[in-house]
């Protein structure tokens, strides 16, 4: 499976393949048209309390992974996005400011059946 991650303002590529939304809230600022979407998961993201705990802290990363995976065992959108990735590349996109503390880092990874990452 090929999942790639990228902020929601970045140009399109012809790379991405089918570009998921997984934000729970429509990024500031952009048109629907601008964004190129193929679909807007919105119901994949953490829930409104997770979000607002972890608040896109480092110190909140590690418990904010482990509580966002939690949540994901039993979403059922999940399979989803395999079944998406497997068909072809797959960009996930969000609109946080920090590449290396968001939640489509940690959707790619429980994915890809990765360990939460220290």
């Amino acid at each position: 499976m090929l999942i790639a991650i990228k902020r929601v303002y970045d140009p399109v590529a012809a790379t991405d393949g089918q570009r998921v939304l997984v934000d729970r809230l429509w990024p500031r600022g952009m048109s629907k048209q601008r964004a190129h979407l193929d679909l807007w998961l919105k119901e994949i993201a953490p829930s409104t309390a997770l979000r607002e705990a972890f608040c896109h802290q480092a110190e909140h990363w590690l418990s904010f992974q482990e509580e966002y995976y939690r949540e994901l065992e039993h979403n059922p959108h999940v399979g989803q996005l395999r079944q998406m990735a497997q068909q072809g590349p797959l960009t996930l996109l969000y609109a946080a400011c920090d590449p290396g503390l968001n939640h489509a880092l940690v959707l790619k990874n429980y994915l890809l059946g990765k360990a939460i990452q220290p």
